[in-house]
């Protein structure tokens, strides 16, 4: 879990407000401003309100935290901010809220007024569902349900992409060779913009004086143009920082290109990149990555949990990835760029505390223990009962269990059931890939929805060619949809190689028959 503490604009805050946040984001020209939801979807706000982006109706500050009455209760699923700061957010039912700097039209509504308050942004947008929102400096971008990217604000560049370099008064759809493509991501640099297609395929458009679009040269371009040299990989995640990018693919795999000023690429030297090139080739499997339009900083996470910066750290620059002690890539934009913004909308999680973490599995203070596979676990009732519904009907009067000191587990092996136990202390989660089809099914069986969640999370991270197939009949078999679409498009991105694998051969004949139906209709069999 996040400790949101560590951005000083959090710092005044008591503990029982910190303990219902569950997402944040600071944002701002010196981090500060910040904007949180908590478990009950209720939005408040705090900060030094620069061009009214608090959206609290005037241009008051505030060191304590505002309730936005206007946007509880909205749950909001996507936040972006820009350089004014302007701000956008989307929420669980597709609206689309702006408010803040409005000096480029960046709040879509054609007018170049302040924005005081959240307001609908609904020029151009009726009857779309919007999913994700990514800003610029002074532009905007929102994505759809249906894979449109739509693009208004400042446009000296193109970062529009409307083939022009007019400014764009509302929202327009970003066409071009992105006409018929599906797009599932989309990210801003400062006055550029870039967007990952279904197949995994980059485009990209608006400034690229430092390389920044990846097109190995340094035009700025004013329509959606393919990264070629991303040809044949599937990039499964991109980031912009100021002016430089990084994109990982579903192997793994990192690439970095444009600015270099502060060794932000990772490469070992402060050399511009103008095409995509490889970095941390020597390390694990990279899960993620991060980077922010406001700082040159960049940040990666390994399968083991490793995190790794570099780039523009607290002033100084690293020129190669630095292994660090942190949990999460967030804590390095807390700790080590300027300004200590956060790269994303952040979940927090629950606030368990460390003396209930240090309790799990300490048989001094247990009252009770498992025993799986001839090894025991020793927990506390109490505390399975307050975390778990499947143990709060186990334990009643009733049930033979609450009088035993021992229950035996058979149906899910000791890595698996220790983990799951582990998590209801801790609300964390770490397991390699094959172990967690098995903490899958046990979340299903007990219905725990957000361990279903973080075990299809790090099913995702650990897909590789030779497991593929097995991760997608595992997804079938636990209906875990999301999960199974993850696994069906990496199938069919790398089909000629998981035909090949004993995972393929050895599935059962109607998932095969299935998967073959879906990919045909892919049009992977297409010469």
């Amino acid at each position: 879990m996040v400790d949101v503490t560590k951005w000083p604009i959090f710092s005044l805050m008591g503990l029982e407000e910190l303990s219902m946040i569950r997402k944040a984001c600071v944002f701002g020209s010196s981090a500060n401003e910040a904007i949180y939801i908590t478990h009950d979807d209720e939005v408040f706000v705090l900060g030094l309100n620069c061009s009214n982006c608090l959206g609290t109706g005037d241009s008051q500050s505030s060191i304590v935290p505002k309730k936005l009455d206007f946007l509880s209760g909205r749950k909001i699923v996507s936040l972006s901010y820009g350089s004014g700061p302007h701000i956008l957010l989307a929420t669980e039912d597709g609206e689309l809220f702006a408010w803040g700097h409005n000096g480029y039209s960046q709040l879509g509504n054609g007018t170049t007024n302040q924005g005081v308050a959240p307001v609908l942004v609904s020029a151009n947008m009726l009857n779309k569902k919007v999913v994700e929102v990514a800003c610029g400096s002074h532009h905007s971008m929102a994505l759809t349900d249906s894979g449109e990217v739509y693009a208004w604000g400042y446009n000296n560049c193109g970062q529009v992409g409307s083939g022009s370099t007019a400014n764009q008064p509302t929202p327009r759809r970003v066409s071009s060779c992105l006409q018929n493509k599906v797009a599932v991501s989309i990210v801003c640099g400062q006055t550029s913009s870039l967007a990952v297609v279904d197949n995994g395929e980059v485009y990209g458009w608006g400034y690229n004086g430092n390389g920044q679009l990846g097109l190995g040269n340094n035009g700025n371009q004013l329509t959606p143009c393919r990264l070629a040299a991303l040809q044949g990989f599937c990039v499964l995640q991109i980031v912009c920082g100021y002016a430089h990018c990084l994109a990982l693919t579903d192997e793994g795999v990192l690439y970095a290109w444009g600015s270099n000023t502060y060794g932000q690429l990772g490469t070992g030297n402060k050399s511009n990149q103008l095409s995509p090139v490889q970095i941390m080739a020597e390390k694990e499997r990279i899960v993620e990555v991060a980077a922010c339009h406001s700082t040159h900083t960049s940040a990666a996470k390994t399968q083991s949990g490793q995190v790794y910066m570099w780039g523009q750290c607290r002033g100084q620059s690293i020129v190669l990835p630095h292994l660090t002690h942190f949990s999460c890539t967030d804590d390095v934009f807390a700790c080590f760029a300027t300004p200590s913004v956060m790269w994303r909308l952040l979940s927090v999680g629950m606030r368990l505390g460390s003396s209930l973490k240090k309790e799990f599995d300490n048989p001094e203070t247990a009252d009770l223990k498992f025993c799986i596979d001839g090894k025991y676990i020793y927990v506390h009732k109490a505390v399975l009962k307050i975390r778990c519904e499947h143990f709060r009907s186990m334990f009643q009067s009733h049930w033979t269990e609450d009088m035993k000191e021992v229950i035996e587990v058979d149906q899910f092996s000791y890595p698996v059931y220790r983990s799951f136990l582990e998590f209801l202390y801790t609300d964390h989660v770490e397991l390699p890939p094959e172990d967690a089809i098995g903490l899958l099914d046990l979340a299903t069986s007990y219905c725990e929805n957000r361990l279903k969640r973080l075990c299809q999370h790090i099913i995702k991270r650990g897909i590789t060619v030779e497991n593929a197939f097995s991760l997608l009949s595992a997804a079938v078999r636990y209906d875990a949809e999301d999960l199974e679409e993850f696994c069906f498009k990496f199938c069919v991105n790398h089909m000629t190689e998981v035909t090949q694998t004993a995972a393929f051969w050895q599935i059962d004949g109607n998932l095969l028959k299935d998967f073959i139906c879906r990919a045909s209709r892919c049009g992977a069999f297409r010469n």
